[in-house]
C-alpha cells in the first residue's frame, strides 16, 4: 500500500510508473500514461470517439464539454510516442437521438472504441448503435445502472462512495446507520446503495427518512428527518444531499437543539454521500464540522489541476478528469501490440488503473471501482482520515 500525507497539495505524475506496480500487486508493469518517458515496445494505434454533450445550446454543457476535450487530449500529449491515439470529437448535444447519430457516424469513421456520453440516457441509446458495430463504450455516467454488456462506467457511483464510506465507518464501530434521500431516482439509488454497503460491511440501516428536492421540501420534512433520527438511535446518519441543493439547510438545521423540542443523540457522526467540498465555502457550515464524505485522491487531482491550469490557463471542470482517466486506460491498453488491446477482458483486467482520480478497476458487469479518500471537515478545511490507498491486485476493501 502507498502512504499519502493528509496535507500534501502536489503530488509528482512520475511517481505513477510506481503505483501501477503496487496496484497490480507489486508485479512490475510497464510505466503509466500519465507522464513522459516509456519503455521500448510495438504500440496498437486506437481510433478514439469522445462524445461531449456540445452544442446544445447551454453555455454551461458547452463549458464542461471543452473541458472534457482538453482533459483527453492533455492525457494524449502526456503519452508521447507512447500510444497512438487518433482522437475525434462527435458533438452530441446532450440528448440521445444526437448521441446514436454520432456513435453511427464515429464506426463508419473508423472508431474502436467509444469515450463518453455524459448523460445516463444518452449512454443507454447507444449502446445497441455500439454494440451492433462491435465497439465497447467507456460512459462518463455515475449510473450503474446503465451498466452491462459493452457499456462500461467510469462516473464514481453512490455505491462506490457508500462501500468506502460505510466500510472506514464500521472499522471505528459505527454500525447503526440513518439515512436521508432525496424523494427521486438518485435518491433511492443512494438510500439503496447505503443499505448495501451497510450489509457488506457488518452494518445495519435502522432508519430512512426522505424529503422533497426543493428547498421547501428540506424544510418541510425537517422535523420528520429529526424524529427519525432521534428515534432510530443511529451511530452515524448518512445525507444525500448537495451543496446546490438541501445541503445548507440540513447543516443548519438538523444538528443541534432545533425548534421542535427533538432532542438529537449526542456525538452522532454526519457522513456526506456527496462532495461537501464544492464550493470550499460549504466546508464553513457549522454544522458540517466534523463531518465526512469521500473524494478522490487529492493528491493525484491536485496535480491534475495544475497542469490543466498550466496548459489552458483555467480550471478543469470537475467532471473532466474522467476523460483524462478514459485516455489513460486506452492508452496504456494500447502500449501493448495484443490483438485484442480493448477488449473486455483487457478492459477489465485484474491490475486495473491509475488516473487523476485515483486507482480504479472496471468490473465484468460494467460498473467501476475506485479508491477513494475518506475527508473530515475540521475548522472549515479538509482533513484526510483514510487515504486513497492504492488496492493491491484489483482488490477492494469492500464492494469488490
Amino acid at each position: 500500500m502507498a502512504d499519502f500525507n493528509p496535507r500534501t497539495r502536489f503530488f509528482p505524475f512520475a511517481l505513477l510508473a510506481v503505483f501501477l506496480a503496487v496496484l497490480a500487486g507489486c508485479n512490475p508493469q510497464p510505466p503509466s500514461a500519465l507522464g513522459p518517458g516509456h519503455g521500448p515496445g510495438s504500440v496498437t494505434p486506437v481510433n478514439v470517439a469522445l462524445l461531449v454533450p456540445s452544442e446544445s445550446g447551454d453555455r454551461r454543457q458547452d463549458m464542461l464539454a471543452e473541458s472534457l476535450v482538453q482533459a483527453a487530449q492533455l492525457a494524449i500529449a502526456d503519452f508521447g510516442d507512447g500510444a497512438q491515439i487518433d482522437l475525434r470529437v462527435y458533438p452530441t448535444a446532450g440528448n440521445p437521438e444526437t448521441a446514436v447519430q454520432a456513435v453511427r457516424q464515429a464506426a463508419e469513421d473508423g472508431a474502436n472504441i467509444i469515450l463518453g456520453p455524459l448523460f445516463s440516457n444518452a449512454t443507454i441509446a447507444v449502446s445497441q448503435e455500439a454494440a451492433r458495430n462491435n465497439l465497447n463504450v467507456l460512459s462518463f455516467s455515475n449510473n450503474p445502472e446503465v451498466a452491462g454488456g459493452n457499456v462500461y462506467v467510469l462516473g464514481i457511483s453512490f455505491q462506490n462512495t457508500a462501500n468506502q464510506l460505510i466500510a472506514h465507518a464500521s472499522s471505528q464501530g459505527l454500525s447503526r446507520i440513518a439515512v436521508v434521500a432525496a424523494q427521486n431516482q438518485a435518491g433511492r439509488l443512494a438510500a439503496g446503495a447505503v443499505a448495501t454497503a451497510a450489509v457488506i460491511n457488518g452494518a445495519r440501516v435502522v432508519g430512512v427518512a426522505t424529503y422533497e428536492l426543493t428547498a421547501t421540501g428540506a424544510i418541510d420534512a425537517m422535523p420528520i428527518i429529526r424524529r427519525t433520527v432521534a428515534e432510530s438511535l443511529p451511530d452515524a446518519v448518512v445525507i444525500d444531499a448537495d451543496s446546490a441543493g438541501a445541503l445548507p439547510i440540513f447543516a443548519e438545521m438538523l444538528p443541534g437543539p432545533g425548534t421542535d423540542e427533538i432532542s438529537m443523540p449526542e456525538d452522532i457522526q454526519y457522513i456526506g454521500l456527496t462532495r461537501w467540498d464544492i464550493p470550499k465555502a460549504t466546508l464553513r457550515h457549522e454544522g458540517l464540522q466534523g463531518g465526512w464524505f469521500a473524494l478522490p485522491d487529492p493528491g493525484l487531482y491536485d496535480a491534475f489541476v495544475v497542469r490543466f491550469h498550466n496548459a489552458y490557463g483555467k480550471r478543469p471542470h470537475i467532471l473532466a478528469g474522467l476523460a483524462y482517466d478514459g485516455i489513460q486506460l486506452i492508452g496504456t491498453l494500447a502500449q501493448s501490440s495484443a490483438p485484442d488491446t480493448l477488449s473486455a477482458r483487457r478492459l477489465t483486467r485484474a491490475e486495473g488503473f491509475v488516473g487523476v482520480n485515483g486507482a480504479f478497476r472496471l468490473r465484468p458487469d460494467g460498473t467501476v471501482v475506485r479508491r477513494l479518500a475518506i475527508a473530515e471537515v475540521r475548522d472549515g478545511w479538509i482533513e484526510i482520515i483514510d487515504p486513497a490507498e492504492l488496492p493491491s491486485g484489483g482488490a477492494t476493501r469492500a464492494g469488490s
